[in-house]
């Protein structure tokens, strides 16, 4: 994190005396020099001469908190708010070009604010400030530019920090213009000016590759691949290989899709040199495990994920042990320090990756923890909507991985020989699952700690929401609802195709439930689904939208679940199958028997559903093919039609299947969209 420091008062105002002008001539000095004792003994001085100058007392306080190695920052704090309800100095009442001191009274206010993780607060110090900023001392003004900065790219506003970030570039040529120009020529053979212009140069240039790493950052942000290509050259350049170049190197290969290359950089970065995150507020090593597990998150190898996201915590909870209770009271510990604690972030990603598993119960705990603090964003509690569904839904290992399983179509064999029957499942125990994910794809509202909703992001998870209610309202029976979020996702204007499937699934199932039949076959028409996607149409790669919480982006890495449709042949498989379903209500038997035959000719047989077999099996009872119909369940597999027997033998029993009770449509969750933050 990078912040302004607290600025000591040097400049006298107009009507003190020589006295007073030396004495706080000396205090600063000595406060540069490191001497705290000393500038804290002028300033006392300085005191007894003018006891009613706030300035005074705002540098004492800034003088002590460095003394104590900046670790009183709630004793600080109040101290300035003191002042500033003396001065009457609120941010709204700042009206004037001249105010200095009281302007660096508020900007280290702002500075408070944004170590204890107050950003709005800061923010609507800092934007007050900056548009007084002309008046201001260069580095003053630079301090304003930079924290600006900083808090608009911590609250995803990378555009606001571009154009600050171009003001800044201003402030910096002009400040070099001017002090190489007149005094150049006048002091070139002093020593003391050479050594000054040697030192201003040297903030110059270290002014410089901040701005190209905050650059590099805002277009990560904006997914702004060939601006941040540019600007990654210019960072490599000024920074070399440190840890903070090779980062953002690597986060952008990361967003390239190189996640090989993301990993070799991060690998190459030496952490071990890194001060720590008492002297910097950043823990490097949990950031880098960190990001090994958004990188295999994005690769699709979950698991690998979970492990580098629990390295993380570990990571995170030895920095929190020095940290000890000192964190919560705002003192004891560097002010810099308040921002180490990365945990709620690092279970919001834990959540996610629990919840690609296949561990619904383990991510709800994360994420409810996650939740405490991230409360305003809905993704979040989307997330955790998606945790109940699939905690609730109940499958079997094999089911998970999209596998029919003849286990779950035989519930029993009952009796030997002659009075032998097999009992199949009820549909209250079929529950095949198909998962699916839809992008996360501009409308800007806070979402921390993942990238805020834009429009279309809104539009995506309102979608979503949409599909998962219509899932949840037919698992709880109320058919009504469940046909209202259904129609109302189909009514949406830009609808994934993924999404678009599952709508109509959903409203069929309704229909049926309702003893609509034949408006669920108009839903069922395999005609309605011309794409499978995961997610609308994406603006060009350059600017491209955003496609997770945690930042990564759709890759061919990450393959689509084994029981979703894969193509469009495949999801109208799936629509025939529950056509058949739905002619079966009707008694059209033939039509159910031509349905399901043409869907199992447009699939593999492994991707035929266990409620497809029992389909089967309950058309040919209703043909008179009892033999028929035996195969198709030992076998585990739809068989071709074979003529039926030519005296079928009446004294067997026919299976308990009731007639009335046919299978019901194949159901399907809705889709679980990703989110991930780094």
């Amino acid at each position: 994190m990078y912040a302004g420091d607290m600025k000591h008062d040097s400049v006298s105002s107009p009507g003190i005396s020589d006295q007073e002008k030396e004495m706080a001539t000396n205090a600063f000095e000595a406060f540069k020099a490191g001497s705290h004792d000393e500038s804290l003994k002028h300033l006392d001085s300085l005191q007894e001469l003018n006891k009613e100058d706030y300035k005074v007392t705002m540098n004492k306080a800034i003088t002590e908190f460095y003394k104590s190695g900046q670790t009183t920052t709630s004793t600080l704090k109040q101290t300035l708010i003191t002042l500033k309800n003396q001065m009457h100095t609120a941010v709204d009442d700042i009206d004037g070009l001249d105010d200095v001191e009281n302007s660096i009274l508020n900007y280290n206010q702002a500075v408070i604010h944004y170590h204890m993780r107050q950003y709005s607060e800061s923010i609507s110090i800092g934007e007050k400030l900056y548009q007084f900023l002309e008046p201001f001392e260069e580095k003053f003004a630079q301090a304003v530019c930079f924290l600006l900065v900083d808090l608009y790219l911590l609250t995803f506003q990378p555009e606001k920090a571009l154009h600050l970030l171009a003001v800044l570039e201003k402030l910096t040529v002009k400040d070099g213009n001017s002090k190489n120009g007149k005094g150049e020529s006048t002091y070139s053979t002093n020593k003391e000016s050479s050594s000054l212009k040697a030192e201003f140069t040297a903030m110059i240039e270290a002014a410089k590759s901040k701005m190209h790493q905050y650059k590099v950052r805002a277009y990560i942000q904006m997914k702004s691949l060939k601006a941040c290509k540019r600007e990654i050259k210019s960072v490599m350049n000024t920074s070399g290989n440190s840890a903070p170049s090779l980062f953002l190197k690597s986060n952008f290969e990361y967003l390239r899709g190189n996640y090989r290359k993301a990993v070799k950089l991060l690998n190459s970065s030496n952490i071990a040199e890194h001060p720590g995150p008492l002297k910097t507020g950043e823990c490097v090593r949990c950031m880098f495990w960190n990001n090994l597990g958004c990188i295999h998150f994005a690769m699709g190898k979950h698991n690998l994920g979970l492990f580098y996201f629990k390295k993380a915590l570990q990571e995170n909870d030895h920095v929190c042990a020095q940290l000890g209770d000192a964190a919560k009271k705002f003192t004891g510990i560097p002010m810099c320090a308040l921002l180490a604690n990365k945990r709620y972030e690092l279970l919001y990603n834990c959540g996610i990756q629990l919840l690609h598993i296949g561990r619904p119960l383990a991510a709800f705990e994360c994420l409810m923890e996650a939740v405490q603090v991230y409360h305003s964003n809905p993704r979040l509690w989307l997330r955790l909507a998606e945790c109940c569904i699939t905690a609730n839904k109940g499958s079997s290992e094999q089911e998970t991985k999209g596998l029919p399983s003849k286990k779950g179509i035989v519930q029993a064999v009952v009796g030997q020989g002659y009075h032998r029957k097999i009992v199949l499942a009820s549909q209250s125990a079929q529950n095949t699952i198909y998962s699916g994910k839809t992008q996360e794809g501009d409308k800007f509202i806070p979402a921390a700690p993942s990238s805020p909703l834009r429009k279309q992001e809104v539009e995506n998870l309102r979608c979503s929401i949409l599909a998962c209610s219509a899932y949840v309202a037919l698992a709880l029976g109320d058919n009504l609802m469940a046909l209202n979020h259904a129609e109302k996702l189909l009514h949406q204007t830009k609808l994934s195709g993924s999404l678009k499937f599952l709508g109509h699934l959903y409203a069929a199932e309704a229909l049926i439930s309702l003893d609509r039949i034949s408006d669920a076959i108009a839903h069922l028409n395999p005609e309605n689904v011309t794409d499978v996607s995961l997610g609308v149409s994406s603006s060009e790669q350059d600017q491209g939208s955003d496609k997770g919480d945690l930042e990564p982006v759709e890759s061919s890495g990450k393959q689509t679940p084994l029981c979703y449709p894969s193509s469009v042949s495949s999801a109208r498989a799936t629509m025939l199958f529950n056509l058949g379903s739905a002619y079966c209500l009707r008694s059209e038997y033939e039509k159910a028997r031509k349905c399901l035959h043409q869907a199992a000719s447009m699939v593999n047989t492994k991707e035929i559903p266990p409620e497809a077999i029992l389909l089967g099996v309950y058309l040919e009872l209703q043909n008179g093919n009892t033999q028929l119909a035996l195969q198709i369940i030992k076998r585990n597999q739809l068989l071709p039609s074979v003529k039926p027997a030519s005296s079928p033998d009446l004294r067997k029993k026919p299976l308990p299947f009731q007639s009335s009770q046919p299978v019901q449509p194949i159901q399907t969750p809705s889709s679980f969209t990703q989110v991930q933050r780094k």
